[in-house]
């Protein structure tokens, strides 16, 4: 089932500090490469992102990755897929190891991940 389109950022529950915010404790590197993997997925150098349908209904996710000392600060999401090709996205970021939560950009409001996965219609 596809979700309701969405336009996010994530970030690390309880990362490693730095400068004052929590940071995924993997690199932008290893993120990018983790990304890189999956299939119809094309990264660019400077962390922007576009994973793409290979199956029908169709679906994309536009991203960008962001670096921060000591590993990705954050990664900005918009579009729409099925719940098991954005587990996949969040595993090149270390989740479920790492938890995350999202911070939806147009309603100003921080959600956590089980509370996003319900708003996009994924309960």
């Amino acid at each position: 089932m596809l979700s309701t389109p969405f336009h996010v950022t994530i970030h690390a529950e309880g990362g490693g500090a730095a400068a004052g915010r929590s940071t995924f404790r993997r690199s932008f590197e290893e993120v990018a490469d983790g990304l890189a993997g999956l299939p119809r997925m094309f990264v660019e150098p400077d962390g922007a992102f576009l994973w793409v349908a290979s199956e029908e209904p169709g679906w994309q996710i536009d991203g960008v990755l962001y670096d921060g000392v000591g590993g990705l600060w954050y990664v900005e999401l918009k579009g729409h897929c099925p719940q098991p090709r954005f587990d996949e996205l969040l595993s090149a970021l270390g989740w479920p190891q790492t938890s995350v939560r999202f911070h939806l950009v147009r309603e100003a409001v921080t959600l956590s991940e089980h509370e996003f996965r319900c708003r996009v219609g994924w309960p």
